[in-house]
């Protein structure tokens, strides 16, 4: 597509979009020998026709899978000057998410989005085990890291991977810095511990000391996308949380679960002088401890082979085909499949209902953990449906337990 038939699509969109033509029109002075004529549908605001080519073939919004008319979003111009092809703008206004607490005493996912750079989003969800330290430590810290980081490392997967090892690094010394407290040698003979623990201070004492424990062993997945241009996707994941890509109605997963099951990672926890051992359900965890193989946290295993490296995916993204990014935790992944995902939000008007009814599925289905969910829209929201949703009256009993 040439610059100035990019031009004409723009100015054909509406008000918002003419704007940002105005103001990027210097850019555009040397291409203008060209104008090809545009005439706009006022009957029909889906509609924009126009005949760059002369071909005689009219060119609407939903051949590019701009927003099928739910989500009225403007162009980026200067991406779409770049890549050659409309670019329709991500707001966070228009993101989506939930979190349940399920039946849990406590909710210790955590998640996020925000505005990096002009050019760079982020979205994020992490899931907290041993208490919700090492996710509320991600949670706090994670951006900021990862926009520091983008002014010196140009290539997004090698940010999200120096994000994540460094947000590891500073835990461990948020923890060990914690640990200056010590604990007195009477605190541990038998003959003086009551006397010890009747004191005030003591008591304070060892509640620091219980705290101090629980910043060892905690640790948290993380699953992290980088939008950038509105059409490079980079996400980095440890853990078994999950992004998946919903194109053409089907889902592309972008992330694989860390878990003792895969061979590789259970190799290198051998290696580092680990032990994979399984509990009473059939379930393999590291030392008998640790149901994943990659977390941030989880300190005293650090040296059993958990580790921080994530792994990461890039994708570029086609709008006319990619619905939507949803990033969810394992309340949802371990009862609702990556079809189902898709199918439930297709079904949705927007993406903050979308969230909520993944979530709420999940809990159906009989999920007990914390579940969250974040969905971000791409063009083609809504242009994908699947009429017909099967739900197993059967599989919500057996899954709740009730019944099993």
């Amino acid at each position: 597509m040439s610059t100035a038939a990019l031009i004409t699509l723009v100015r054909s969109g509406g008000n918002q979009v003419r704007r940002r033509v105005l103001l990027s029109s210097r850019l555009l002075q040397e291409d203008l020998r060209v104008t090809p004529t545009c005439h706009s549908s006022t009957s029909d605001p889906r509609c924009s026709r126009f005949d760059p080519d002369g071909s005689g073939r009219p060119a609407t919004w939903d051949s590019f899978g701009i927003w099928d008319n739910r989500i009225d979003e403007p162009i980026l111009l200067p991406p779409s000057i770049k890549y050659g092809k409309p670019i329709p703008k991500i707001s966070l206004e228009n993101v989506g998410c939930a979190s349940n607490i399920g039946k849990r005493k406590e909710n210790e996912d955590r998640f996020g989005f925000a505005q990096l750079t002009e050019e760079v989003l982020y979205f994020a969800v992490y899931d907290g085990h041993g208490g919700p330290a090492a996710a509320d430590f991600c949670h706090t810290h994670m951006e900021r890291c990862i926009m520091d980081l983008l002014p010196e490392e140009k290539d997004l997967e090698t940010v999200l991977t120096l994000a994540f090892l460094e947000i590891d690094k500073a835990f461990s010394r948020h923890a060990h810095l914690s640990a200056d407290v010590k604990i007195p040698i009477c605190c541990v003979q038998d003959q003086l511990f009551q006397r010890v623990h009747r004191s005030v201070d003591n008591v304070t004492l060892m509640q620091q000391f219980q705290n101090q424990a629980t910043l060892l062993t905690s640790g948290t997945t993380a699953t992290v996308a980088l939008l950038q241009d509105g059409i490079e996707l980079v996400v980095a994941s440890v853990g078994d949380s999950r992004a998946l890509l919903c194109r053409k109605g089907k889902p592309m997963k972008l992330t694989t679960d860390h878990t003792p099951e895969r061979k590789d990672e259970k190799e290198r926890v051998k290696k580092c002088g680990g032990f994979v051992a399984w509990n009473s359900v059939g379930q393999p965890h590291v030392n008998g401890r640790l149901a994943m193989t990659r977390s941030i946290g989880d300190l005293d295993l650090k040296t059993s082979g958990v580790i921080a490296e994530p792994e990461t995916m890039r994708i570029k993204l086609y709008h006319a085909d990619d619905s939507f990014l949803v990033l969810t935790t394992d309340g949802i992944n371990f009862m609702v499949n990556s079809q189902e995902i898709c199918d439930f939000v297709n079904q949705c008007h927007d993406p903050n209902e979308a969230a909520h009814a993944v979530t709420e599925q999940a809990i159906h289905y009989g999920a007990e953990d914390n579940s969250t969910a974040v969905v971000v829209p791409f063009g083609a929201w809504g242009k994908y449906k699947n009429s017909e949703i099967n739900f197993s009256f059967s599989r919500s009993l057996a899954s709740s337990g009730r019944w099993a």
